[in-house]
């Protein structure tokens, strides 16, 4: 069998974060030595030009490859050339599926940004037998939502195994700093999944399930709490209120710790919160974010309204985060992990771009370099069969090495 002519290759180039990671792969792969050999494709000739014009020379000899998301013979010619492909295309419930079913028959290695969990559910149902039988390696949710939150968990049990000999029963993700802006495709995903969920009951119990990720018969039994409103956290002496991100981070956490055997135990617990400060301060602040979720949420269910923020408010698909506004933005994870016998142990996870965007397109560009090169089907892989896999699974510490050197991000233990 002829080798594939490329190790990577960037699908949606030419979308928002397509773009972003095309131009950070154009800048960092050759200061990392040049071994990746990766390509861009899309659907359109003259946008996949136009970007490598605007690659400069990095651009001109990068080859490019024309398939459209809904074209199947096209996607399967894709997935011939190339070992691993890297999606940006979203909302993925909308565009995502023809992609993972050829990558999943071909066994060609895939990764994603998605944080729709919903989708993430039908194609682990409708795709795995058949990725487990060719190979492919699946890993949704390789930006923000969720490699800071499920390598960060990962981290903090590292070091419990180190220190205690046992895992942290309980951790919990409050976000301390989060400085970024939204774009058109993740706000696009953002209704999608309302849309979904307001018009199917069943979908709507699926989302309140913590453990809705994870392989049937995982015997999972534990509650997991819900910061669903203002509540005062006394591990962190502050007021919390609801993350949005924890819909999905949340399940991820849960599928990592069912596909590793429970390494973090029968009755691990996780949830994930926004810091807001102590006192009436703190207190009012979080009331002030419970109640513009509920509205915006609101907003979305309600079609006259939802028409009017998606023309005159919310930004459409292709827009976002200026360069300017990338560089500013960052982030400030902090976890905190408590023992079977009441050890404490806390750790940050920080990010110096903003997080959406900036942050995830590095992210998402070391996590399908590590696919392709850490983890090729070598031998090196081993114990990594064809499946859908989590970050925290897929990947090892050849990843966090990866986001600390090319990535912007830290990992640190807190005294």
């Amino acid at each position: 069998m002829t080798a594939p002519a490329h190790d990577l290759v960037v699908f949606g180039a030419t979308s928002f974060v397509g773009q972003i990671l095309t131009r950070y792969l154009a800048e960092h792969v050759p200061a990392q030595g040049g071994a990746l050999r990766w390509a861009i494709a899309g659907r359109s000739a003259s946008r996949l030009d136009e970007l490598k014009r605007s690659l400069g020379a990095a651009g001109q000899a990068l080859p490019v490859i024309l398939a459209d998301a809904a074209n199947d013979a096209q996607l399967q010619a894709l997935c011939a050339q190339t070992r691993v492909v890297v999606s940006t295309v979203g909302p993925y419930a909308l565009y995502g599926e023809p992609l993972v079913r050829a990558c999943a028959d071909s066994g060609t290695d895939y990764c994603d940004l998605t944080g729709e969990a919903q989708w993430i559910r039908r194609m682990v149902g409708k795709y795995e037998a058949a990725a487990q039988r060719s190979g492919a390696r699946i890993v949704h949710c390789c930006g923000f939502d969720s490699i800071p939150s499920d390598m960060g968990v990962q981290f903090l049990q590292r070091q419990a195994m180190k220190q205690w000999g046992a895992p942290a029963t309980q951790v919990k993700m409050r976000v301390k700093t989060l400085k970024g802006g939204a774009s058109g495709g993740t706000v696009a995903s953002m209704i999608n999944v309302v849309r979904e969920a307001a018009a199917d009951p069943a979908l709507r119990r699926e989302l309140l399930n913590p453990y809705s990720l994870c392989p049937e018969g995982h015997g999972f039994t534990a509650r997991q709490h819900y910061v669903g409103g203002a509540e005062f956290d006394p591990d962190f002496g502050a007021w919390i209120a609801p993350f949005v991100m924890a819909a999905i981070n949340e399940r991820v956490v849960h599928r990592s710790n069912a596909l590793s055997g429970k390494a973090y135990g029968a009755g691990f617990t996780y949830d994930e919160g926004i810091l807001v400060g102590p006192g009436i301060k703190g207190r009012l602040t979080a009331m002030g974010i419970v109640g513009g979720l509920g509205a915006f949420m609101l907003g979305i269910v309600l079609p006259p309204v939802r028409g009017l923020l998606e023309r005159f408010v919310l930004p459409k698909p292709g827009e976002g985060p200026s360069p300017e506004a990338q560089l500013a933005g960052r982030y400030d994870l902090r976890f905190f992990g408590r023992g079977a016998q009441g050890q404490v142990l806390r750790v940050k996870v920080t990010g110096d771009r903003d997080p959406g965007y900036g942050s995830t397109g590095k992210m998402l560009g070391q996590a399908a370099a590590s696919l392709a090169l850490d983890h090729a089907k070598d031998g090196t892989g081993a114990g990594r069969g064809g499946g859908f896999w989590t970050p925290a699974t897929m990947f090892d510490e050849r990843l966090v090495e990866r986001l600390t050197q090319h990535a912007g991000l830290r990992f640190e233990v807190l005294p």
